[in-house]
This record gives C-alpha cells, structure tokens and sequence, in this order.
C-alpha cells in the first residue's frame, strides 16, 4: 500500500494499491472544504477544470475516484494534467455506482477498480500522462464545435439581456457608494492568491471598493481586508464573510428564483436581488459599472476562451459580452500589478525632507567650521529676536 501526499510526488504507478476513507460529494468544491491529506476524493465532474483540480491538489488525496469521464473531448481542459503533475492518482468513468459509497468507508484501489472491504464496487479508467495526452489531442480536433456552440451561447444571452447590456435595465439601488471610485473584485479562480499578495500596495494606496463574488469575498478577509460589497448566489461563501457588514446582492434567475436568499435571510443579514442571467461576476461587473466605477480591476476572473470553456457551462458565453460592455473600464489584476508603480505622498516628502535637513545640522555640528557656523547663525538670529522687539515696543 502507498499513499500519497504533497505536490512534488509522481501519481502512483501501475499495480500500485491505495487505501483511503471515502469523501463523496457530486460537487468538487464542496467536497474540498472537508477533503484532507491521504482521503479518496469521490466525485461526479465531467472536464474536471484547472480550478477545481488545483483546489484537489492543495488538499492532498490519495487518489480522486470520478465517476464521469475527466475529460469528454468537448475541448481541450486542463484539470486532469493537473492532478497527475501534482501527484494524485486519478481514476474517471466510473459511473454513478461510485457516488453510492457511504461517506467515511474505508476505499482500496487497484489500478481502475474500486473495492470496498471485498466488494467491488466499480471499475473504471486509470488515467496516465499517456491516456491524457491522447485525451488532449482528440479535444483539440473537436475545438471548433465548441467555439460554433460559444457563438451561438453569445447570441442567446445577447437577445435574452440586451436591456441590461446596453441600457442597464434591471440594474438595483444600493448604498455602496462606486461614483468615481476604483473597484478590485475578486473571484476565486486562477492565481487569485498571487495576484492579491501582489496588490498590496495598490490596495493600501487608492483603497478602492473591494467586491467578493461568492466566496471572493472570503479570499478578502484571508488577505487582511474587509469586503464592501458581497455579490453572487452565495453557494461558496462563509457565515463570516455574510456577517462581516459587507452589503449583500444576491444574484436571483429571471424566474425570480434566488436560492441564496434563505440562507441569507436566516442570518438575518439585509441584501437586494440583482436577476440576471449571466454568471456573478458578471453581475459584479455590470454593477460596479452602472454605479459609475472609474476603474475596475479583476482578480481570479476569465479572460479567454479556454478559460471561458474551462468553466465548464455555456453560461460564460455571457461574460465575454460583459467584457465588451464594460469596455475600457476593466483591466486584469496582472496588468495592474505590471503597470502600476507607488507613489510619493506628500507626507513622505515631507519626512525625507526632515530626514535630509537633521543629516545636515548633525554634520555641521560635528565639525569645527560647523560649529563657528552655527555660532554664528546662533549669534545673528539673536540680534533679529531682539530688533523685533524693540520695534514691537516702540509701536
């Protein structure tokens, strides 16, 4: 038996047998809030995402068990690559019997099969650097169906929003004040650690109002900040940051259908309803737009196609259109970063100033001429004190 643990290792090799509790749950993001070292991640994510396998590297399984196939052709995903290079095994297509295992029973996997105690509970594919590789190559032959589905996704949302694209029509009131301000919103995708460590001091400076998408707002408090405003569905984001004063939009379905609401109003925190049918960064974008935003900066959010398909669902067509909407205004935290140099305050000139004539008076002290030179600035100084007075007494 090995079991594996941290990023550097190799995947387990072929008649390698890993052993394991089991942590099921269909969602992979839920399922890394509880997975820990040496576990046997069960879940149901077809393309599994460079997201959701970074997330499952950090937490270091033994092995991930996919009941769905890791990759399915559609387009060229990067999450099964990931996995491999951070030393987890990964087994795919195992079929929903795989999701039937109670939480907790203790796993053993033998190449692609799945025991549990001595019962065989599901067979599937035991994905290699090979198997990958050939996975890629045939996805990237069908990449044109995929952008032909992006377009015609695009022209979907365009004829079902065009109100709020172009006239901002739906668009709610709020009491974050935006006018002429900066923005940063931060989505919990690629690198967004990074780049936020990399935003200090671009924080610390223009203090712009801080946006957590979901649980984008949980990666404010990490850093050190309090989020402003809190926008999403609010599937990924803690009791914490809900409670933390940060204003509330809960991103509701044109139905009217706002599953985050009952969460929200049992904590008994106020929120608005912002409907739309986009993705919550969207959404953040949009209102950060109409609310007169000078600038808005991204962190964690996609900006190209195969991030947009990485996500995994036709909706981020929607987000390209946002882009384009909000135009000129929105710019990637990296490019931020990259241009962005600190400034001087005036209260630091100041001081360097003061740094500067303390330096001179020590020098001048020290030294003989120095000394007669102070003696006699000393001297005429006096004489002045005393000509003010005399003229002061004669008045």
């Amino acid at each position: 038996m090995r079991k594996l643990f941290g990023k550097k290792q190799s995947a387990a090799a072929d008649g390698d047998v890993l052993m394991g509790p089991a942590r099921v749950d269909p969602r992979t993001k839920n399922l890394t809030k509880r997975l820990q070292p040496g576990d046997v991640a069960v879940i149901d994510h077809l393309d599994i995402d460079r997201i959701a396998a970074e997330a499952l590297v950090a937490c270091q399984p033994a092995v991930v068990l996919n009941a769905a196939k890791s990759t399915s052709g559609r387009y060229p995903n990067l999450g099964p690559g990931i996995l491999l290079e951070g030393g987890v095994l990964l087994v795919d297509d195992l079929g929903p019997d795989v999701m039937a295992v109670p939480e907790g029973h203790s796993l053993r996997v033998e190449d692609g099969a799945v025991y549990d105690g001595e019962t065989l509970v599901a067979e599937g594919v035991r994905q290699t650097d090979e198997t990958i590789a050939d996975a890629m190559a045939a996805a990237r032959e069908g990449l044109s169906v995929q952008l032909e589905s992006f377009a015609a996704n695009t022209m979907d949302y365009l004829r079902e929003e065009r109100e709020l694209l172009l006239d901002g029509v739906g668009v709610p009131d709020i009491r974050t004040v935006m006018e002429g301000r900066q923005v940063l919103i931060v989505v919990r995708g690629y690198h967004y650690k990074e780049d936020l460590v990399t935003l200090r001091p671009y924080i610390r400076e223009y203090r712009p109002v801080l946006i957590g998408v979901d649980g984008g707002a949980d990666a404010i408090l990490d850093a050190g900040w309090k989020p402003d405003l809190i926008v999403g569905d609010m599937d990924s984001v803690s009791d914490k940051a809900l409670n933390s004063g940060a204003e509330v939009v809960i991103h509701a379905y044109r139905d009217g259908r706002a599953p985050g609401k009952d969460r929200v109003e049992e904590l008994g925190v106020p929120y608005v309803l912002f409907p739309a049918t986009g993705t919550s960064e969207d959404v953040a974008m949009l209102l950060s737009d109409d609310k007169g935003a000078e600038l808005i900066v991204a962190v964690g959010t996609h900006a190209t196609l195969v991030e947009f398909l990485d996500k995994g669902r036709a909706g981020m067509a929607s987000t390209f259109l946002t882009r384009l909407r909000v135009g000129g205004k929105l710019v990637d935290a990296k490019g931020v970063s990259r241009l962005y140099r600190h400034r001087i305050s005036n209260f630091q000139v100041g001081l360097l100033a003061v740094a500067g004539l303390v330096a001179l008076i020590v020098a001048l002290v020290s030294t003989e001429a120095g000394k007669t030179l102070m003696g006699l600035f000393g001297a005429r100084w006096d004489d002045l004190v005393s000509s003010i007075g005399l003229f002061g007494g004669g008045g």
